[in-house]
């Protein structure tokens, strides 16, 4: 069986080339990157030059490029750390009802510490109305902290605009931008952004591995406690394969990212063109592709349950998911669908179908192939006498 995989949001394959940089830093270059001697000096070397790629993708100087074991702890050193270094009486946190749970998480342990967090609704294609945000901008407002790109429909954010009203407002600004490298052109300064997140196995590059950006001048503080690794924001003996790995899949993003876009923007239009037309009742979930993530499909059809469709999938050797991956273990709707106003019913029948650079046209036809046949079998037991 070939089997075919459809859940890159969730995570993507190790680009060998990613793989053969890092084996070096698997094997003979084993030293610290803090020791003075010459294994520590190569090792020491190879991090800052992942650091520079990084930095080169996003737009940043190096200098503003931390090392984390994620998305997630890069996510909640921002919002922590930023807290912490505040010495004002700024006390209000901006967000949205869409964020992944590594921002949310944090963001609810703040409020029950008296924090005030605003989680700004979306509107039915899971974007944020600006207007919304400069309601509730206000002298109190310490930080906005909006994703980029969401990873469950696609839908990119107006991130610009907002960080153009939250720094009106004397505001810092995160955004999440873990789904949205190397599939969208960005950079810090056009997004205007203060402190930005990546992580390493969402573009290529290998698990436990991410990236913060911290703009210079912007005040934060470390989270944890050691010794003064990464300008002592986030100790712990350097991750150094993970770090070559991070590099070397930021040096390819940016070396063929126009040609990736273009090719998973195809792909994804060809197959949601073939799928809304031969399964009877089905929708996208999210804004028209111009707008998303150009390898991603939330598709919704009616009266076909999803975890019935993933079991059914998985049976026929495709992967995707009805969800983020980090909640896909249980049965409970989506609730970023559920904050666009999509119904509980149809957010239980909802698929989340995302492609990678090397999804072919020809994996696409044999997926909508297989889904229609589940999707038609299982509205057909659905509308069958005592069913």
């Amino acid at each position: 069986m070939n089997r075919i995989y459809l859940d890159n949001n969730a995570s993507t394959a190790l680009d060998p080339k990613v793989l053969e940089a890092m084996m070096p830093y698997l094997t003979a270059h084993h030293g610290n990157a803090l020791s003075v001697h010459s294994y520590g000096r190569d090792v020491r070397k190879a991090v800052e030059d992942a650091r520079d790629h990084v930095a080169a993708l996003i737009g940043s100087s190096s200098r503003e490029i931390l090392f984390t074991s994620g998305g997630t702890e890069a996510n909640n050193l921002a919002i922590r750390g930023v807290v912490k270094a505040h010495e004002g009486g700024r006390r209000k946190i901006i967000t949205s009802l869409v964020e992944h749970s590594s921002v949310s998480g944090p963001l609810a342990d703040l409020a029950a510490s008296g924090y005030e967090v605003v989680p700004l609704p979306v509107d039915g294609s899971g974007r944020i109305d600006a207007e919304s945000l400069k309601a509730a901008l206000d002298e109190s407002t310490l930080m906005v902290a909006i994703m980029l790109a969401n990873n469950e429909t696609g839908a990119i954010q107006p991130v610009k605009q907002l960080a153009g009203l939250a720094h009106e407002a004397g505001a810092l600004v995160h955004t999440d931008a873990v789904q949205a490298a190397a599939k969208i052109p960005f950079t810090v300064d056009d997004l205007g952004a203060d402190l930005l997140t990546l992580g390493g196995h969402k573009f290529y590059g290998p698990h436990g591995i991410g990236a913060l950006y911290v703009r210079k001048g912007t005040s934060i503080e470390g989270v944890t406690f050691g010794a003064s690794h990464e300008g002592g924001l986030r100790p712990g003996t350097h991750n150094t394969p993970g770090i070559v790995g991070i590099g070397e899949a930021a040096r390819l993003a940016a070396e063929r990212g126009e040609e990736d876009r273009r090719h998973m923007a195809k792909v994804t239009g060809h197959l949601e063109e073939r799928l809304l037309r031969e399964i009877p009742a089905s929708k996208v979930n999210g804004p028209p592709l111009r707008d998303r993530l150009p390898n991603t499909l939330n598709l919704c059809i009616a009266e076909a349950e999803a975890e019935s469709l993933l079991l059914g999938l998985d049976v026929a050797g495709i992967a995707v998911s009805a969800g983020s991956a980090c909640h896909s273990g249980g049965i409970e709707p989506s609730g970023v669908l559920l904050a666009m106003g999509i119904s509980r019913s149809d957010a239980l029948s909802s698929l989340r179908i995302s492609l990678s650079r090397c999804t072919t046209a020809d994996e696409a036809d044999r997926f909508a192939e297989t889904l229609g046949r589940l999707a038609s079998n299982l509205r057909a037991d659905h509308e069958s006498p005592g069913s």
